[in-house]
Order: structure tokens, then sequence, then C-alpha cells
């Protein structure tokens, strides 16, 4: 009985562990091709799989779309929220998820950008559950820039008359950009300009 239910969490390890590099294969897929690109057929062709191995992970092309963009939710946590909230709340915290969106975008961690900003762009105009998931973990990322600023003026780091939100959009705004120049022109000054311009923007906000 023992030996048994060795044989199957074995099994279900491995099945975890083949869903897993399904998932960020078609996460780096989809940032430079698009999610559309992502279907059972083209991942068991790269992959090597058979397409009914797939079917045993996901039922369907929206599910796996959807399993996509939670897989690159994790790996967007994991490369820019969690470094760039480990500083205290202050000024030093919103730089932090500057820089680390910065790095993360410098480091090709997806070869087509920022997963998101490209899967946003080719949703938005595509209402559905896959739309859906992708808005959900932009406002996410969004928010955290508000929140940050938020927090950071409560702590009287940042000036009493600041606005968190627009602060954030601009912040939010000078990512995006960046983003999209490195993709244009991958050279180190396009970030560069971008941290120049956030540093001395939160400098403009900072208490004196």
């Amino acid at each position: 009985m023992v030996e048994l239910q060795d044989v199957t969490d074995g099994r279900r390890l491995r099945g975890a562990r083949t869903r897993q590099a399904i998932l960020k294969h078609a996460a780096r897929l989809a940032s430079a091709e698009g999610l559309e690109s992502v279907s059972l057929q083209r991942l068991a062709s790269d992959l090597g799989i058979s397409k009914s191995g797939l079917f045993a992970h996901f039922g369907s092309k929206e599910e796996l779309q959807l399993a996509t963009v939670e897989a690159a939710a994790q790996i967007f946590t994991r490369e820019v929220l969690v470094p760039g909230l480990k500083p205290p709340r202050g000024v030093g915290r919103i730089q932090a998820l500057c820089d680390a969106f910065l790095s993360y975008v410098d480091r090709d961690v997806f070869p087509g950008g920022c997963f998101f900003q490209a899967a946003g762009a080719e949703f938005d105009s595509k209402p559905g559950a896959v739309r859906d998931a992708i808005l959900e973990r932009k406002r996410y990322w969004e928010d955290s820039l508000v929140r940050a600023v938020r927090e950071a003026r409560e702590a009287g780091k940042v000036q009493r008359g600041v606005d968190p939100e627009q602060l954030g959009w601009e912040l939010h705004c000078l990512l995006a950009g960046a983003n999209d120049r490195h993709l244009q022109t991958p050279e180190p000054k396009a970030l560069e300009r971008a941290r120049r311009a956030i540093r001395e923007r939160l400098e403009q906000a900072a208490a004196s």
C-alpha cells in the first residue's frame, strides 16, 4: 500500500513538473508571438509531447491560455513584486519596484518584453475570460505602484500634497514606455533614461 502511494505521488510530481515546463514555454512564446499562437498543437510540436498528453493537462485552448496568464503572473511576482516590496515603506520601496521592473525587462525574462503589456495589447478588444485575467493582473501591478506611493506618504516620506494615483500613473507610464523602447532598440540608453526620469520624479515628490 505504501509503495503504491509512493508511485502515485511520484506520478503527480512528474505531472506537476511537466505542466510547469509547458506553461513556462507557453508564456515565453506568448510574450513574443501572442497568446493566440499558444495552442496545444504548437506546444506539442515545440516540446515533443503528444497532443493527447497535453490534453491531460489542459482541456481547451482557453484553459491553456488562462493557465499561461497565471504562470506569467507567478513569474512577474517572483521577478518584480517580491524584490520590489522588500524595502520598508517609503521612497526606497517605490524606487525598488521600478528598478525591479526595469531589471525584469533588461534581463529579457520574457523575450517579448513585459508579458502583460504584450498580452494586454493583444486582448484589449477581445472580451472574455482571458482578457479579464490579463486586465486583473495589469491592474494589480498598477495598484501596487499607487499603494507604494500612498504608504510612503502616510509614513511621511512623500510630500502630503502628492496625489498617489497621479504619481503611480506617471511611474507606470514611464515603465511601460521603457519596455516598448527596449523592444524597439535593445540598448542600455532606453532603460537608463527611464531610471533617470523615475529618480528625478521621486526626488521631487520626496518629503524634505
